[in-house]
């Protein structure tokens, strides 16, 4: 909180994400990052001012999915970047077909796409969009949990603050793996 402090602001990084159901029974997650600054600035190698607003980077990224969450495709569009050059990092991302979302995806995509190997921002974008396929499919997930046999559910348990051993959600989900002592 800022009480009675002004405050102008410099920067503004959007970041919208969205998950998609599509007619051929994939699943498709586009996520966007916009970075714009609210005042003229002197982008590195030019000669003249970007005016305020003007997008310093658009970049939208796609991947398209399965539902046990494999990589069928991964594509990308710079609409906007620092260097006209970055917009070929728009073609790195075949080396995530065929990977599958899951543990370890953050860093698997770090050793394939990390550092000079393509655009720093589309490797971050890469983390929440694999979360939001988590989000998009949790209703089927969540199914899946409660048929006869399934053991899905074990992995949730200390996944999270909520899903801890020791709290309520656990105990009255699945109160043969829960450590509370109501």
């Amino acid at each position: 909180m800022t009480d009675n402090v002004e405050r102008s602001e410099i920067h503004h990084r959007q970041i919208d994400i969205r998950f998609f159901k599509r007619s051929d029974s994939l699943f498709e997650v586009e996520g966007r990052l916009l970075d714009r600054k609210t005042h003229p600035f002197r982008r590195v190698l030019h000669e003249s001012d970007t005016p305020a607003g003007t997008p310093l980077h658009d970049i939208l990224v796609r991947l398209i999915i399965d539902e046990s969450l494999l990589v069928h495709d991964a594509s990308a569009t710079l609409a906007a970047s620092p260097f006209d050059l970055c917009r070929a990092a728009a073609s790195t991302l075949a080396p995530l077909k065929g990977l599958r979302i899951g543990a370890g995806w953050n860093k698997r995509v770090r050793e394939l796409l990390g550092g000079a190997a393509s655009c720093t921002h589309i490797v971050e974008l890469l983390g929440p969009m694999a979360t939001t396929v988590y989000q998009g499919l949790a209703p089927q997930r969540v199914a899946r949990m409660t048929q006869p046999g399934n053991t899905e559910h074990k992995s949730k348990i200390d996944s999270c603050y909520a899903y801890g051993r020791d709290r309520e959600v656990v105990a009255r989900l699945w109160p043969h793996l829960s450590r509370t002592t109501d």
